[in-house]
């Protein structure tokens, strides 16, 4: 079967993930994917296949004779997608010698269009999948998911010598617990890779800090028409508050190496407010420097306003995984290699988010990020070729053989 084919038969089986909620999984639907992956997994000769009550499945492919000691290598992807745009069936639709010009998403009145999407014309003459508009599509991660299913049947049915090979599909990686309740000792790799970039021949292995900043302020209303010199408008200091932040230091401001803050709620009135930021940087220094602002402005704020007018909450959320690759380089070397194998561009670059990998490095087991073939994930403009997922099954299958030598 074609990975491509496989995603399809993924995508229609709604995951989304719940950041709401408080248990593991976060949404019982992760396990509609979970036992359609687990009888499949048994079915292409996977060993060990064991999904946990927390809908983390896992399984083995043994080593072929003569190479059981061979490094044991890992591959990851996760089952949740996003909760945005996935709140009703998905229609994946294919669309076949794409022009590389605009394209319509069914009747949702959206396209996809080189002007937003530069790639788009590089993808001229290729498949393309994508949702009817009105959903997100989903290949992120099912594509990671499909293709390293799709690598394991390859191994076999072309009799392909392997070492030891471990596969895991885990929930809840779109909110950020997805490495939370992985269970590393039963996975028993010494390396492992995720899957879950997007344009196929993406190696990462740098990833943001990152941490929440939640801002808590504390108005004081009286009577506006007597509130000289009293009345302490909680929103107008929330909106102070942001003022000090540095403006071209957001999201769309920044790209590559460059970190952030970003706004992703608020909510005030006269009596109280609240502001919720992610913060985010590959450097530590920078990004402790980042903490120190925030700290910075909720002291100045409280100097002006009041003791206890503004509290800042401040999580920690992950590190960069950098520091752990870089006593296992082989990892990315390797993965270049077998990109340029699979006669695929390597493009080694920053991931500008996090993935269940960064975590997992430092829960003892090296695991960098490559690409599925994918675009524009978490909207309705998601989409993938089937080419891009071609490419990103052999790119896997020549790394597997490159620790089989």
């Amino acid at each position: 079967m074609k990975a491509y084919e496989r995603l399809l038969k993924y995508v229609v089986i709604r995951t989304p993930s719940d950041e709401n909620s408080d248990t593991v999984p976060s949404s019982q639907c992760q396990f509609d994917l979970a036992k359609v992956l687990e009888a499949e997994m048994k079915e292409l000769g996977l060993t060990d296949v064991f999904l946990d009550d927390q809908c983390y499945l896992y399984g083995k492919l043994p080593a072929t004779e003569g190479y059981e000691d061979k490094p044991v290598i890992g591959f990851i992807a996760h089952m949740d997608t996003v909760s945005d745009f996935c709140d009703h069936d998905i229609k994946p639709v294919i669309t076949e010698n794409y022009d590389g010009e605009e394209l319509a998403l069914g009747d949702s009145g959206i396209s996809l269009s080189p002007e937003t999407f530069a790639h788009l014309k590089d993808l001229k003459g290729q498949t393309l999948i994508t949702s009817d508009g009105t959903t997100v599509l989903g290949a992120d991660d099912k594509a990671g998911i499909a293709e390293i299913l799709t690598m394991i049947e390859r191994l076999q049915n072309e009799n392909i010598p392997h070492g030891p090979l471990r596969v895991a599909f885990t929930p809840d990686e779109e909110i950020g617990t997805g490495a939370s309740h992985f269970d590393v000792e039963r996975f028993n790799a010494d390396y492992a890779y995720t899957l879950d970039g997007s344009t196929e021949g993406e190696i990462q292995y740098e990833n943001f800090n990152a941490c929440k900043a939640d801002f808590h302020i504390k108005g004081f209303n009286v009577h506006p028409g007597t509130s000289k010199d009293t009345m302490i408008n909680a929103s107008l200091v929330a909106m102070e508050i942001n003022s000090m932040l540095p403006g071209m230091e957001t999201p769309r401001g920044t790209e590559d190496y460059e970190g952030f803050y970003h706004l992703t709620s608020m909510n005030g009135e006269v009596g109280e407010a609240t502001l919720n930021y992610i913060v985010r940087d590959h450097d530590k220094n920078f990004f402790e420097a980042r903490k120190r602002t925030l700290r910075l402005i909720e002291k100045d704020m409280n100097e002006k306003w009041g003791e206890g007018t503004v509290t800042l909450t401040i999580t920690d959320q992950y590190k960069n995984m950098a520091e752990i690759i870089a006593d296992c380089m082989h990892l990315v070397d390797n993965a270049k290699t077998a990109c340029e194998k699979a006669d695929v561009a390597p493009l080694v670059i920053p991931i500008r988010g996090g993935t269940d990998g960064c975590q997992l490095s430092f829960k003892g087991l090296p695991c960098p990020n490559l690409g599925t073939g994918g675009h524009a994930y978490h909207g309705p403009y998601e989409h993938i070729t089937v080419e891009g997922m071609d490419k990103s099954v052999d790119v896997i299958t020549e790394l597997v053989k490159l620790y089989a030598e």
